[in-house]
């Protein structure tokens, strides 16, 4: 069952959609992500789930309720949300900073009692950043602040948070920390988390659904497996240069133009540096004989210029064996990765003789 919803909404600026009829959802324990190219309107669409931006048309439900007639500190005290503006208080800390998190709980005074200390701590250490508790926030890096604010977040103790780019200004070791926060609050304590990442193979491996936006509509929704496919990701981002590899989860760049000077025998992800260094040479290379479940195939078919390979489990054919035989005598070198022989593939051995025989192999462990 959905907990946020957005049904047919319109999000834009002064009465304008930039993106119409939205039709999204986040059940209860549920990451939903936005992705998509810089300036497509991740960040509008969450300021209008927010309310600090006025809805063009179609409703926000939460819980069941129509937001719209939600009063501020219902809202403030099951939703939490880190946005990219940059606060910049004035002789504050970073305790003092997360410590208004409980303010919805408390009075008009907003003092807080011991147990409501005692949440502020737990949340700093949370993050990892109890060493940073009395430190004047306006004092540390982007990427504490950005830590600082989850805590603030987790501090409420919402039902869902709401974030606009978290990783930003993080090193890969925070990014990392910061996720599986997230990820630990939606499993444990079913927490609906809807938030924007620039990081496509972060946002893959975290997420349950996907929210592609480009253009005036949403571009793609649906789980990870739909939606990472190197044809989506490609038309998502205009991607002409290189393509997405959805094994991996990583951008590679377009393999060099010709033909192939280098053939490459490898297996079980023993060839993926080797291809990787001759791309930088910028050296046109085929790789082979490469079975179709084999991880280095997955790779070759986007690094390589020419693949030569063979079905899974299967003995290598005259025909996988003719091609390979054509590299080895066409390249001028032919380069040897580890490689486990057994029977099926036993043909393999007859390559790299031909190819030590001809002066051309090369062995890189």
């Amino acid at each position: 069952m959905s907990y946020l919803s957005l049904e047919n909404v319109s999000v834009g600026y002064n009465g304008k959609a930039l993106i119409r009829d939205i039709c999204i959802d986040a059940s209860k324990g549920e990451i939903v992500t936005l992705i998509g190219p810089n300036g497509a309107g991740k960040s509008t669409i969450l300021k209008s789930i927010t309310k600090q931006l006025e809805l063009i048309s179609g409703k926000v439900i939460f819980d069941g309720r129509d937001m719209s007639r939600m009063s501020a500190k219902d809202i403030a005290t099951r939703m939490a949300v880190v946005l990219t503006e940059r606060i910049r208080p004035e002789l504050m800390t970073c305790h003092d900073i997360v410590a208004t998190g409980r303010y919805p709980y408390t009075g008009r005074l907003g003092l807080l009692d011991p147990e409501d200390e005692k949440k502020v701590d737990e949340c700093l250490a949370m993050v990892n950043a109890t060493h940073l508790g009395a430190r004047e926030f306006s004092q540390i890096s982007d990427g504490e602040r950005q830590r600082i604010l989850l805590a603030r977040a987790i501090c409420q103790e919402p039902d869902i948070i709401i974030l606009d780019e978290p990783t930003s200004f993080l090193d890969i070791k925070h990014k990392l920390e910061l996720l599986e926060i997230l990820r630990r609050m939606a499993e444990d304590k079913g927490v609906s988390i809807v938030l924007s990442l620039h990081e496509i193979d972060l946002a893959e491996k975290i997420s349950d659904k996907i929210v592609c936006v480009k253009g005036d509509r949403i571009f793609g929704y649906g789980r990870p497996e739909e939606i990472f496919t190197g044809d989506m990701i490609s038309r998502l981002y205009d991607i002409e240069g290189g393509v997405f590899d959805p094994l991996f989860g990583s951008l590679e760049l377009p393999p060099p133009e010709g033909e192939p000077e280098a053939f490459v025998i490898s297996s079980g992800g023993s060839g993926i540096g080797i291809y990787r260094k001759l791309g930088k040479e910028n050296t046109p290379f085929a790789a082979g004989i490469l079975y179709e479940n084999d991880i280095d195939y997955q790779a070759a078919k986007y690094m390589a210029v020419r693949v030569v390979s063979e079905k899974a489990f299967e003995k290598i054919s005259d025909e996988a064996f003719s091609q390979a035989m054509e590299m080895v005598e066409q390249c001028s070198r032919v380069i040897c990765g580890s490689i486990t022989i057994g029977e099926q593939n036993r043909r393999i051995e007859e390559l790299i003789r031909a190819a030590e025989d001809a002066g051309k192999l090369e062995r890189w462990e």
